[in-house]
């Protein structure tokens, strides 16, 4: 499978395999890591397109089984809240 630098890796944020690649070349290890650099899996997929991607990127340049790839820190995700949900009927706070 031929693979090309401008083939984009991350849809959500649009980053390329060249972009993944420098990252891993400027000596970026993780997938944590190449996703605070690049952006790379912050998008509205939260990587779930491009995550494995990443690391099969990582296992074949540290040359280490893709058991091996550090998989990213999940966190939840959040829903914004108007603030005026905290205020009761009446107009006073929650306490």
């Amino acid at each position: 499978m031929v693979e090309h630098d401008d083939t984009i890796v991350c849809r959500c944020e649009d980053i390329t395999l060249a972009e993944v690649r420098k990252a891993i070349a400027d000596g970026w290890r993780t997938i944590d890591e190449i996703k605070r650099v690049t952006r790379a899996g912050m998008g509205p997929c939260q990587g779930r397109a491009c995550r494995m991607l990443i690391a099969r990127e990582l296992s074949s340049h540290c040359k280490i089984p893709m058991e091996e790839v550090l998989m990213p820190a999940f966190r939840p995700l959040i829903k914004p809240v108007r603030l005026g949900s905290f205020i009761k009927e009446d107009g006073s706070g929650g306490q």
